[in-house]
């Protein structure tokens, strides 16, 4: 062989590297500014305390298989049945990940005929999930309401005749802002739609009870809600909430959920424990609110603007800028990771900084001390 079948690879490769944007894998190390780990639990004694009594219950760690064949768990069911009391919902499906429930959504339950107008930086697992399904698709100006409006009424003058489906995030996980739910909300009952609403970075940190953005919303038959396990619950897997056809149908007709091997009942049981924990102690959401605001203060003084969440981004644009100064921060002892594109618009690569329960105060000032260091040096 004179070739290597991996030469289109490798030269992929080189040309991200070339521009700034080859990633590589690293381990954790420094203050933990880099997480979504937000009311840190992940590593908590609480939960720590429940995966224990999980185990000693006698909770298997696998499924042995598929929610239709074996893989079906009373934990499985119970957790559902707990989060659609929690989030207001008719009905709930749990699932591995925040991706296969975005993925299973949108290749499922959009139907041809059907329009998909999202919000132009929706995450990329709800892309995979548009490109697998069979309706048509279109962006909208990001956090635009109005824009929304347009497009669905643009395509009912030109004939469409299906449902639209009007897909965002609550809260934004690079740029840190908030969608204007209630306007969107507005839109879909005018043109008979389904809103979809990702509160992957909203769960448990907004809302009572940590319900997220969308709660006020709830219940209602034209709205879908997904909840990431994964990031203040501190768990793994994520929650798909809304009317009960939804779920029968992604039951019968989602393939990303129907040819998968079950999330572990053990983990079903401790994402329940975790939903209790944000419930029973606000207190958690409230400290790391103050804490957000502290960030705040100290980044403005940088003269650096305020995201209004716990994300909060410092946009750069260069690449290789943002990655000195990522790296500088890192070498000073604080986990903070430089975003490029494509996960971000180009010209638009950024630090994304994450304010978690994991930080106080003092390690808050500390970073920004050295962020402006590592911006005046770069």
């Amino acid at each position: 062989m004179t070739a290597s079948p991996f030469h289109a690879h490798h030269k992929n490769l080189a040309a991200l590297a070339a521009d700034d944007r080859r990633r590589a894998l690293a381990p954790r190390a420094g203050t933990d500014f880099a997480s979504n780990d937000y009311l840190a639990l992940a590593g908590s004694y609480a939960l720590n305390e429940a995966l224990a009594a999980g185990v000693a219950r006698g909770l298997p760690a696998g499924s042995g298989g598929s929610r239709l064949l074996r893989g079906n768990h009373e934990e499985h069911e119970a957790l559902e049945a707990h989060a659609a009391r929690h989030y207001g919902s008719e009905a709930a499906l749990f699932f591995p990940t925040g991706f296969a429930a975005n993925a299973a959504l949108f290749a499922t339950l959009p139907q041809r005929g059907d329009l998909v107008v999202h919000d132009e930086l929706i995450h990329a697992s709800a892309h995979d999930g548009m490109k697998l399904g069979r309706a048509g698709r279109v962006d909208a100006r990001h956090n635009d309401a109005q824009a929304f409006d347009d497009i669905i009424a643009r395509w009912r003058r030109g004939g469409g005749s299906g449902t639209p489906w009007i897909a965002v995030e609550s809260l934004y996980s690079m740029e840190g802002d908030r969608a204007p739910l209630a306007d969107l909300a507005a839109v879909a009952g005018r043109h008979d739609a389904v809103l979809v609403v990702d509160e992957a970075h909203a769960t448990g940190v907004y809302g009572p009870a940590g319900q997220g953005l969308a709660h006020d919303l709830a219940p209602c038959d034209n709205l879908i809600t997904l909840h990431t396990c994964g990031k203040a619950l501190g768990c793994e897997g994520a929650l798909l909430c809304g009317p009960a056809i939804v779920r029968d149908f992604i039951v019968n007709r989602g393939r990303p959920f129907i040819f998968s091997t079950a999330p572990s009942p053990l983990m079903a049981s401790l994402v329940r424990q975790a939903l209790e924990i944000v419930a029973n102690e606000p207190e958690r959401s409230a400290r790391l609110h103050g804490l957000v605001r502290h960030a705040e203060m100290r980044l403005a003084a940088l003269g650096l603007p305020a995201s209004g969440s716990q994300i909060i981004p410092v946009v750069i644009g260069d690449n290789a800028r943002t990655m000195r100064i990522a790296a500088a921060l890192q070498a000073a002892g604080f986990d903070v990771r430089g975003i490029r594109p494509p996960t971000v618009p180009h010209g638009t690569a950024r630090l994304r900084i994450a304010i978690t329960l994991n930080v106080g105060e003092r390690e808050v000032d500390a970073m920004t001390g050295a962020l402006a260091a590592a911006m005046a040096d770069a």
